[in-house]
């Protein structure tokens, strides 16, 4: 045999050799490649077809009611939450999903950050709605950085000047994209507005939820549970004062199945955000997860570009590079100072695994 079948050989053995997952688990290398491939895969196609679809129901022409489809999604996650339940307990082998009881003192507690989550998602699909799928990576990009602000004016945690440099890039890419789209007169004042509110939201929804974790025992599940019936409930008054109501009694498909079922996918989609995202986290890393984050939004403007057949200039593609660059050069600092940092407990440090803040978006 010669060197050069050697080596295959070797290559052959590595790859079927059994290598231990973090459960602890023996496994292929192979097998364990596929698996964090189709895992990644399959975020990335949640995450993405969320995006289009939410924009494709907030861009109906025949119904101007954002907060009525935010809060139907709301209530689709509350009712899929109830059926993991009943699943969970017919097959406990097959789906792990917490048993959860309505106690009233738990959403009192949730409730600060359940105002926080409404605006979050509100401002997310206004966003999205007045901007489109293209700019909206640009258009809602500065969470880092209000992340950074929030955190020194809350919590009075400082940021090295390695990380406020990275703000600072995803700053520039920010402004080059909002002058690049009123250049090709596509700018839409009203969308940058709600974008850069959802980013606000997003860092405070991120700061609240590590604070009400202990409620929920730190659960995420029982979190999302208790958040979207707090929504739900707080949806109704601003549906009634934002005159939406009316608007639903005039709308002509009101009866039409195809509506209520692109409706209800829209919420399906949005459950199946939190659980492929947990999903990523748990197969490989939240470093990992968020580069996977950053490449799947560069996917997603080439995507909506050759969908809409547009044409844009260097310097809107620049601008996007700017923000995703940014953004992951953020994720790769603050990875590193973790690693310096002191030893902390585990549960807390597995409770901030479980929620990266690209989630908030509900993977958006």
């Amino acid at each position: 045999m010669n060197r050069t079948q050697l080596k295959r050989s070797n290559i052959l053995r590595m790859a079927g050799s059994e290598m231990v997952d973090p459960d602890g688990h023996g496994e292929t290398f192979l097998l364990r490649a596929v698996r964090i491939a189709a895992v990644v895969a399959l975020y990335w196609f949640v995450s993405i077809t969320m995006v289009f679809l939410n924009n494709h129901l907030l861009d109906n022409r025949d119904l101007d009611a954002p907060l009525f489809v935010t809060f139907y999604q709301c209530v689709v996650t509350v009712g899929l939450c109830w059926l993991m339940q009943l699943l969970s307990r017919l097959c406990p082998h097959l789906i792990d999903f917490p048993s959860v009881k309505f106690d009233v003192k738990t959403s009192r507690e949730v409730l600060p950050l359940s105002i926080v989550f409404i605006g979050m998602i509100t401002f997310n699909n206004l966003c999205l709605k007045h901007v489109g799928v293209a700019f909206y990576t640009v258009g809602r990009s500065l969470s880092t950085v209000f992340n950074v602000l929030l955190s020194y004016v809350i919590l009075k945690h400082t940021t090295s000047a390695r990380a406020v440099l990275c703000c600072a890039i995803i700053l520039g890419g920010f402004w080059l994209g909002v002058d690049q789209e009123g250049m090709a007169g596509s700018l839409s004042w009203s969308g940058i507005f709600f974008g850069v509110l959802a980013s606000a939201c997003v860092s405070l929804n991120a700061i609240y939820t590590k604070k009400v974790m202990p409620a929920v025992d730190g659960n995420i599940w029982k979190l999302s549970y208790y958040n979207n019936i707090n929504a739900s409930v707080l949806f109704l008054p601003l549906i009634l004062v934002f005159g939406e109501l009316g608007r639903l009694a005039s709308f002509s498909r009101l009866t039409d199945l195809g509506f209520w079922g692109m409706m209800t996918l829209g919420g399906v989609f949005g459950f199946a955000i939190g659980y492929v995202t947990g999903l990523q986290i748990k197969y490989t890393s939240p470093l990992t997860h968020n580069v996977s984050g950053t490449a799947k939004a560069c996917a997603q403007t080439v995507i909506a570009v050759m969908y809409n057949a547009s044409s844009k200039s260097l310097l809107w593609w620049t601008s996007n590079m700017l923000v995703l660059g940014g953004s992951s050069a953020y994720t790769w600092v603050k990875s590193r100072e973790m690693k310096k940092t002191p030893f902390r407990d585990p549960q807390d440090s597995a409770k901030e695994k479980l929620l990266p803040a690209d989630k908030a978006n509900m993977g958006v």
